[in-house]
């Protein structure tokens, strides 16, 4: 999405969540036992994001399914791809057009091969023991999707009957669909449907999912899983998303104060504040989606190395040890430092795959100790005090077997902490070393785990 249409959904998505102690959230809490339990598979999912353009300098199925190998030694065990479906051409944008101006549900993008194609790389993900989520964009088309003609009802009309891009966007390229038609919820949940009956994906990252109808979430939710368990990511920070609907939604927030606090414009305190409002609005089961880059803040925002610099693997660690699902994009273990065009092809530059080894560090701890795995699998987290608290984010994790120690200075400065608590036999999980008996000095951007 553009970087000003993101700003408003933000606004959106924002405006949904409410205050604490809103009736909003208070109804979520209440309905907390509709929630239904995450697929087994997905307890210590870590989702890897394919930008299939630019992945490669092919930017086809064929190639990226080459790459699956060293995806799977990265420790990803989740794919989402960005919409996979034909562009359309009316009204596109740059050469290539949008990745979410579709214009075939049920279709390959031919830039990016065939069918076939992509049930070959379904296979081999599978073979390797992955899972496949593809982006699915219900709230709009593209301008020549076939409905246009066929199905001119499913359409949302302005004052003088013509069919609109979504209110408020700069989505040129797409159109309105309404959900007020039932005829429009049949046919889209016969494509979803199409996806996982004949073709075989484990679920859908469902793009702009406020924008969308609760309640048809809830009925497609319902109806896929009768067919066999999936997933459901929601492009969306709206607690009421987990009712009956979906598995994870995006931590939004936690990324916004992650670059505030990158920027020197907050500190570590800022968290506090933002998991004391989240016990009220999320429950333990509900997984979050924690990320230090996705496509449109690449695209659209900065590179993890602009927003960051030397602290970028501290606010990683962060994503990954925190209670939520870790996201990798394409292009992060290479540490991508340009934005990649959006509506034209621009290759990553892979080199020699600069935070490979680190990011396969992080994967193997969170898969390895499930106090670290999602949701209701996982453990909660206690926040620990360290004297200096405004710079470094401590805190502790633990199940019946391990338990789990992280000291992360977010700051740009040198600062002293105290271990005020209880880490003997411990081992840092990078170095291997034990703790300083009271506590050490962390670097800027320093951080430590410690197991035992």
């Amino acid at each position: 999405m553009t970087k000003s249409i993101y700003l408003f959904a933000l606004l959106l998505v924002l405006g949904s969540c409410g205050d604490p102690g809103s009736s909003k959230e208070q109804s979520t809490l209440e309905g907390s036992s509709l929630r239904s339990t995450p697929v087994d598979w997905s307890k210590d999912a870590i989702i890897y994001e394919v930008n299939l353009r630019q992945h490669t300098e092919q930017g086809t199925l064929a190639a990226f399914t080459e790459d699956l190998p060293r995806i799977a030694t990265l420790g990803a065990n989740v794919l989402w791809f960005m919409p996979v479906h034909p562009i359309g051409i009316e009204n596109r944008k740059g050469t290539l057009g949008s990745y979410y101006s579709i214009s075939d549900y049920r279709g390959i993008n031919p830039e990016f091969g065939t069918m076939d194609d992509f049930k070959a790389m379904l296979a081999k993900a599978h073979a390797l023991g992955m899972k496949v989520l593809i982006d699915w964009v219900a709230n709009h088309t593209a301008w020549d999707h076939y409905w246009v003609e066929s199905n001119p009802d499913f359409y949302t009309r302005d004052s003088l009957g013509q069919m609109i891009p979504p209110i408020g966007t700069d989505w040129s390229d797409v159109t309105q669909l309404n959900y007020d038609n039932p005829a429009l919820r049949e046919a889209m949940l016969a494509d979803m449907r199409f996806w996982i009956e004949e073709v075989g994906i484990d679920g859908f990252r469902c793009d702009v999912a406020d924008w969308v109808p609760l309640d048809f979430w809830q009925e497609a939710r319902k109806a896929l899983d009768a067919i066999q368990p999936i997933f459901m990511l929601a492009e969306s920070e709206n607690p009421d998303h987990h009712l009956q609907a979906f598995d994870a939604t995006y931590s939004w927030e936690l990324f916004h104060l992650m670059t505030e606090i990158g920027a020197g414009n907050r500190t570590a305190l800022a968290l506090d504040s933002m998991f004391e409002r989240n016990k009220a609005r999320f429950a333990l089961e509900d997984y979050r989606l924690n990320f230090i880059t996705n496509h449109d803040e690449n695209s659209w925002k900065e590179t993890p190395e602009a927003l960051f610099g030397e602290r970028q693997k501290a606010f990683a660690v962060l994503t990954f040890t925190l209670p939520g699902s870790g996201l990798l994009y394409s292009g992060q273990e290479a540490n991508n430092t340009k934005m990649l065009e959006f509506f034209e092809k621009d290759a990553i530059v892979w080199g020699d795959y600069a935070h490979q080894d680190f990011y396969q560090k992080l994967t193997s701890l969170k898969k390895n100790h499930p106090a670290l795995w999602n949701g209701a699998y996982g453990a909660p987290m206690e926040r620990l005090q360290t004297g200096a608290d405004e710079q470094v984010f401590a805190f502790t994790r633990s199940d019946d077997s391990h338990r789990i120690w992280v000291y992360i200075n977010l700051s740009g400065d040198e600062v002293g902490i105290l271990y005020n608590d209880d880490l003997s036999g411990a081992r840092e999980y990078f170095s291997g070393t034990t703790p300083e008996a009271e506590g050490e000095t962390l670097d800027p951007g320093a951080y430590r785990i410690y197991i035992r």
